[in-house]
């Protein structure tokens, strides 16, 4: 699944923030440039209207990066600033206050300009300007973005666009409707994705040349790493970074079973009897093929389970909305093939089952996959259970994960509801 659209589907999911207990880390360029965190928003400068449209969001105070990140965006002089930090943890947030703060209502033209690798994105970020900035209701928006026509020699008003770097460079240099020159604020956002993604990188280099000197410039990214690092030191000079230190996938704090069955009835009985050895809130279960995830999905359904199932054929919108759907307990059983795997954050699962092992192209254990799958359980420092239902040929499978984890997979009966059921107390 490309980046981005992973990117796009957290930022639908997390409704709320994560809480995360990482650290944050403060990489400071200039000496002379203040360092203070906050911890309520009162204590920031912002106007009342803004105070109550980050309380619409549901944000009571701030998470741990906007501690750090928001006196920065807001002081003054301005602080050019790279943040990095995981899906979920109010980066968006974060620099949209920041725009709806820099801009003036009393000047009708662009003043701040956001940037994001894909239409989607760009639109969703459009969301939050629009639920933060409720109560602000002198300031406009607009989208530099395919399919939003603008005649040429049209007059913009809007105080914030927000647009993908394509688009952007024909409003600049094209259609000559932005003028670069007044802006003063320029947000870069999924720069990660930006560097992943072929020609953004060049687009988004080539509208930031044409900004002033004096603009503030803030970078975000899921990622810090060098190709990053490479990218934010063309684009910002003198950068104060602070960084989430990146959470570890781990198995320390993940116990890990597996059952032996012969074929995929017989896992689907293991699966029915651990299903009512335990009380499980909600469960995601990873299946290596999307036949074989309908099929489950079928037998589950019949048996009067909720059920719900994620694949790539899905289009990005669907995802998102069968991800929503899971997060808000409509369904407790989220079936998906791979494409869940990694990325996907959903706070509520302690249970993550693996009908089948993955494997690659020859068979061998993916080892990648299988720590992405069974860590969905584990998200944020909790703690979770993975159980694997493998057929007989597949344990030596078992055996090859457990070495290259330096971990342990304990051996459970399935039919065993005794063993079963002390497993679930």
């Amino acid at each position: 699944v490309p980046l981005a659209e992973i990117s796009l589907m957290n930022k639908l999911i997390h409704t709320s923030l994560v809480e995360s207990q990482q650290h944050v880390e403060i990489l400071q360029r200039d000496p002379s440039s203040p360092l203070f965190s906050i911890k309520t928003f009162e204590e920031l400068p912002l106007k009342e209207e803004l105070l109550n449209g980050v309380y619409m969001m549901g944000f009571n105070r701030p998470s741990k990066i906007q501690e750090q990140a928001l006196p920065l965006m807001l002081a003054h002089p301005p602080q050019n600033l790279i943040a990095q930090s995981q899906s979920g943890t109010g980066k968006t947030a974060a620099f949209v206050l920041a725009m709806l703060s820099r801009a003036s209502a009393s000047e009708k033209y662009p003043q701040c300009l956001c940037l994001a690798p894909t239409y989607e994105l760009a639109l969703q970020i459009g969301q939050v300007v629009r639920t933060i900035g409720k109560y602000c209701t002198d300031i406009k928006v607009n989208y530099a973005v395919r399919g939003n026509r603008v005649l040429k020699g049209t007059v913009l008003e809007e105080q914030i666009i927000i647009g993908t770097p394509g688009t952007t460079l024909d409003w600049c240099f094209k259609q000559h409707l932005l003028d670069l020159t007044k802006i003063s604020l320029f947000v870069l956002d999924e720069a990660d994705i930006m560097i992943d993604t072929q020609g953004l990188s060049c687009q988004s280099i080539r509208i930031h040349r044409a900004l002033p000197k004096n603009c503030q410039v803030l970078l975000f990214s899921a990622t810090y790493k060098e190709p990053v690092r490479a990218f934010a030191e063309r684009i910002i000079p003198n950068p104060i970074v602070i960084k989430l230190r990146e959470e570890e996938l781990t198995l320390s704090n993940i116990r890990q079973y597996f059952m032996v069955c012969q074929n995929s009835d017989e896992q689907y009985k293991a699966l029915c009897n651990l299903y009512g050895s335990f009380t499980i809130g909600q469960v995601m279960i990873f299946c290596q093929t999307r036949r074989l995830a309908v099929w489950l999905a079928g037998k589950m359904s019949q048996d009067g389970h909720q059920v719900a199932i994620l694949t790539a054929e899905l289009t990005v919108v669907q995802r998102a909305s069968v991800i929503q759907r899971f997060r808000d307990g409509k369904e407790k059983v989220l079936i998906a093939t791979n494409v869940c795997a990694r990325g996907i954050d959903v706070q509520q699962v302690t249970t993550v089952v693996n009908f089948g092992l993955p494997t690659d192209e020859c068979n061998e254990p993916d080892f990648e996959t299988y720590l992405h799958r069974i860590g969905r359980a584990g998200r944020f420092g909790h703690r979770g259970i993975a159980f694997s239902m493998v057929e007989r040929d597949s344990v030596e499978l078992v055996h090859r994960i457990e070495e290259y984890f330096q971990t342990t997979i304990k051996q459970l009966n399935p039919y065993d509801m005794d063993e079963l059921e002390r497993l679930a107390a």
